[in-house]
């Protein structure tokens, strides 16, 4: 699987309901939680202060990733997304595969 990163900002429309919010919301949780479980989802952090989502996900390609992972996402009808597609660094410490690029 490829790695992206992905920069979400969540707006919510004028005159949605506290009700639909909050059930949209329910289900987010929910669904980040299976797409972690299957490996989707690798890390995701909020920045201090803000109303947008960073994170690391995982799919085969760009178009998996939007049509099968993002695109089943609650609130992706309210998400602007930006989408970095991500390759291995030869200097990542966190690589522990003892290869040398």
């Amino acid at each position: 699987m490829r790695e992206f990163l992905v920069q979400i900002t969540t707006t919510v429309p004028e005159g949605t309901s506290q009700d639909e919010v909050g059930r949209r919301r329910a289900a987010e949780a929910v669904r980040a939680a299976e797409l972690a479980a299957d490996g989707h989802l690798a890390r995701l952090w909020r920045p201090v202060g803000e109303l947008r989502s960073i994170g690391v996900w995982r799919a085969a390609d760009e178009e998996e990733l939007h049509e099968k992972v993002l695109g089943t996402l609650p609130l992706r009808p309210w998400m602007s997304l930006t989408v970095t597609p991500l390759e291995p660094h030869p200097n990542d410490p966190g690589d522990r595969s003892g290869s040398t690029v």
